[in-house]
């Protein structure tokens, strides 16, 4: 049962609160606390633990990955153009993914318990608390056991050569944008581009929440018409 005018208490551990809110949970995580504290997740300090990820871990723990995987495929005979190539397809596919699963898995809408836990576990909290430097990024134990699923798709869809390196592309396009998403937050603009590019994610986030989904670009959303009016994003 959801509990009538249900208060969410920001000093106790969060995300097995969130789920009473019920139908109010949508309007709640879209109201932003601007701040750089940490809020607590569970009670559990391993489990806490698990949540908080440093920025630097991604390339550290991914890349070496991304570079194996190229590598295998150049070992399986696949050449180094072709290597190249599949490698740019995979970083290509991988925004198209970022867009399709930032639109309709992270903004999906909820209003019961378990489903309003889940959303803020996977994208809401980021909502809730934009400025948290410390789950800007996938937890790698997260990322990898996302990645099974896929990485199964691309070896079913593709041959034993080219597999490899096209989710290596995949990967790198993986890390560019957990990187990216970071910087955009935490940041400063050093030219028109990212100046740019900064103002569009942070209207995402204070204005226009339904709309903008590209983080490491605005591609998909001018394809696919989720780029914000101009006039919604240029007021106050």
């Amino acid at each position: 049962m959801v509990a009538k005018d249900f208060t969410v208490d920001l000093n106790k551990p969060l995300v097995f609160q969130v789920g009473h809110l019920g139908e109010a949970y949508d309007e709640w995580v879209h109201q932003p606390i601007v701040s750089k504290e940490v809020p607590r997740f569970f009670t559990n300090d391993f489990a806490e633990l698990l949540t908080l990820t440093k920025w630097w871990v991604i390339p550290l723990v991914w890349l070496p990955v991304a570079t194996g995987l190229v590598s295998l495929s150049i070992h399986r005979g696949l050449s180094q153009q072709l290597a190249l190539l599949n490698v740019i397809c995979g970083i290509f596919l991988w925004s198209l993914f970022e867009y399709i699963f930032h639109r309709f898995v992270f903004h999906m809408k909820t209003t019961s318990y378990w489903g309003n836990t889940l959303h803020y576990f996977i994208h809401g909290f980021h909502h809730k608390h934009p400025m948290d430097s410390l789950r800007l990024v996938f937890p790698p134990a997260l990322t990898a056991i996302l990645a099974i699923p896929i990485w199964s798709l691309v070896k079913l869809l593709s041959t034993p050569s080219v597999a490899p390196a096209l989710f290596g592309g995949g990967l790198l396009g993986y890390v560019l944008y957990d990187l990216t998403h970071y910087y955009l937050h935490h940041g400063r603009a050093y030219n028109q581009s990212t100046q740019k590019l900064k103002k569009y994610h942070l209207d995402h986030h204070f204005k226009v929440q339904n709309m903008g989904f590209g983080v490491t670009s605005t591609f998909w959303d001018r394809i696919f018409g989720t780029f914000p009016a101009k006039k919604v994003t240029s007021g106050n």
